[in-house]
């Protein structure tokens, strides 16, 4: 049975999605910093980048991370 606050976090991080896939900039902008990142050896996917997205954006880790896999995978698969 799904709980109430599996909806509720389900729902919270689909608005998050939507909202970089309804602006394009946002997910640009994203792989920008991704690819700085990446010429300093830094993974987009390590806990410093992760921590950089949910600072930068107010997120929990959690989110910051399903964010950062979201726009790579559709905008900047380039990015490591």
């Amino acid at each position: 049975m799904i709980g109430l606050s599996n909806i509720s976090t389900a729902k919270a991080q689909s608005s998050l999605l939507e909202s970089v896939k309804g602006n394009p900039q946002e997910a640009i902008a994203l792989c920008k910093e991704f690819k700085a990142l990446n010429e300093k050896g830094i993974s987009a996917s390590s806990n410093i980048a992760i921590s950089e997205v949910a600072r930068k954006r107010n997120l929990n880790p959690i989110d910051a991370e399903i964010l950062s896999t979201y726009v790579i995978g559709l905008n900047c698969p380039d990015v490591r």
